[in-house]
């Protein structure tokens, strides 16, 4: 091999000193490179199999200089240019190119990095009123009073939130629960004389919009004994209540037997979506899983969700005046009951369990239910807004997947990666359309 090396560099050193018969150099090079592979000399393979992968050893470097020199020597002769500085300039201009793209597809690059992992402490405080009427069993009223700042922790979908440094005001979520919870125990408090068969305990939480830290810390903490709790109701956004359809979720309705009765008493007010599951995306999931009967109140998301213009000019006061009554009336009934509700473990909803990398960017209409994901709002520079959805297209497809309605949604989503491109199929005005997306986190 030695040998063959020698020859090749002989062969080069000749060529730059004017002394060839280029066409058959180059020839030459060409049969060198067929032997090669039909020689069946392990050494000479090895070495053109390191040469083709790119692979940097030693004998690489002189036998790929002797070969490109040889090619751009040729190339230039054939096209009649015989100037030898011209010929130079040409070979370092070429292994200059080849040897930066060498560093920046071929070779691994050392990178040192140092890592530092902080652990971000913040201190959240729950408050709670308490009304002792010497009871066996003690109601939970709750509703969260955090929100999201400026957006700061990444859960705005205001598109410029960091940028632009905007306060989430969060009047319907979750300044209108929180309200409802005070006018609660000012209303319970009031009617002491008929409402006493129960304690009741009125507690706002903090910290749920980073993940129910403040009603997980509660029931971890207070060392929650659900003997001795009879239910519990969370308000959690029911400010909006649509005049138009009075759409009211019920959530939790399947944790106690007797939740199917007050599911009659909203009367002709609401139309109701009736959630059966006690795992929400709120706090009474953190009591449900200690074992207690856990009701649900939720006038559903809307285009300022998360948003800077969740504003108090957005509020329907009346309406959350009405849902407050609803509430009252489930409380008056349950206190005259005097009992505690059996709690029954309800299905757990792979919408629970599934995981998924992408979302679309759309605050979905949680009481629409006939058929489809309705879209009740479009978060900006997201993939849902920069394919062309809009409020009010009811989503019936995401690539091959029907969506029949949240469930399928959320199971939909789940089978897709971020860059990942599909088709989402909507109904808009009675048609049906169909256009690309590339989803995204």
């Amino acid at each position: 091999m030695t040998l063959f090396y020698i020859y090749l560099i002989v062969l080069e050193f000749c060529l730059i000193a004017g002394m060839y018969n280029y066409t058959h150099l180059s020839n030459g090079l060409i049969i060198i490179n067929i032997l090669t592979i039909v020689t069946f000399n392990e050494e000479l393979i090895n070495l053109y199999i390191a040469i083709n992968k790119g692979v940097k050893a030693p004998v690489y470097h002189i036998y790929s200089i002797i070969e490109v020199s040889l090619t751009t020597l040729y190339f230039l002769k054939t096209i009649g240019i015989n100037n030898f500085k011209l010929y130079a300039a040409v070979v370092f201009i070429v292994w200059a190119a080849i040897g930066i793209a060498n560093i920046i597809f071929l070779q691994p690059i050392p990178v040192s990095l140092d890592i530092a992992i902080s652990k971000a402490m913040r201190t959240g405080n729950n408050i709670a009123a308490y009304i002792d009427n010497k009871a066996p069993y003690t109601v939970i009223i709750g509703a969260h009073y955090d929100h999201l700042g400026f957006g700061e922790d990444g859960n705005s979908l205001f598109a410029n939130a960091v940028k632009e440094h905007q306060i989430h005001h969060g009047a319907d979520d979750n300044a209108s629960g929180t309200a409802a919870l005070i006018e609660m125990a000012r209303r319970i408090k009031k009617n002491k004389k008929k409402l006493h068969h129960y304690n009741y305990l009125f507690i706002n939480f903090s910290g749920e919009e980073l993940g129910l830290y403040g009603s997980k810390a509660f029931v971890k903490d207070q060392a929650i004994d659900s003997t001795h709790i009879a239910y519990m109701i969370n308000m959690d956004m029911v400010g909006r209540l649509n005049d138009s359809t009075h759409a009211l979720t019920l959530g939790g309705v399947g944790t106690s037997p007797v939740w199917a009765e007050v599911v009659n008493m909203g009367g002709s007010d609401f139309k109701l979506n009736i959630d059966s599951s006690g795992i929400g995306p709120s706090d009474h999931t953190s009591f449900y899983n200690a074992g207690i009967p856990v009701l649900f109140f939720f006038t559903g998301t809307h285009h300022d969700y998360h948003k800077p213009s969740d504003t108090a000019g957005a509020i329907n006061y009346a309406g959350e005046v009405t849902v407050l009554k609803y509430v009252q009336k489930v409380v008056t009934k349950m206190d005259k009951e005097n009992v505690k509700p059996p709690y029954v473990v309800t299905k757990q909803q792979s919408i629970g369990k599934t995981s998924f990398k992408v979302t679309l960017g759309i605050m979905p209409d949680y009481t629409f239910e006939t058929g489809g994901v309705r879209v009740d709002g479009v978060s900006d520079n997201r993939p849902a807004m920069k394919a062309g959805i809009k409020q009010g297209d009811i989503i019936t497809k995401l690539g091959d997947n029907k969506v029949n309605g949240m469930q399928t949604y959320m199971e939909a989503l789940g089978k897709f990666a971020p860059g990942d491109k599909t088709k989402v199929t909507v109904t808009r005005d009675g048609k049906e359309i169909e256009m690309p997306i590339e989803l995204s986190k």
